[in-house]
């Protein structure tokens, strides 16, 4: 169930990060692992911080969040 729900917030979080970064479309398959990498990423980031995401809304945040920070990233190594 943990799987279920864990790819539930990625594709959910790879579908907010590409509403809110201009540019950029995806489709379901690209949203979900764009999520899945973002979660991680989210993690990582609001742990070094020392901010929880405890909860699914705070999951799904820090998922969305680290979604952003790889579609930048992304962007920025396009452009070389």
């Amino acid at each position: 169930m943990h799987i279920i729900s864990f790819l539930v917030i990625g594709l959910v979080a790879g579908w907010l990060a590409s509403k809110l970064v201009k540019g950029h479309s995806s489709g379901l398959i690209e949203n979900l692992v764009i999520g899945v990498i973002g979660a991680v990423i989210g993690g990582w980031v609001f742990g070094s911080v020392g901010v929880s995401s405890g909860g699914m809304i705070g999951a799904v945040i820090a998922a969305t969040v680290g979604s952003i920070i790889l579609l930048f990233v992304l962007r920025l190594i396009r452009r070389l």
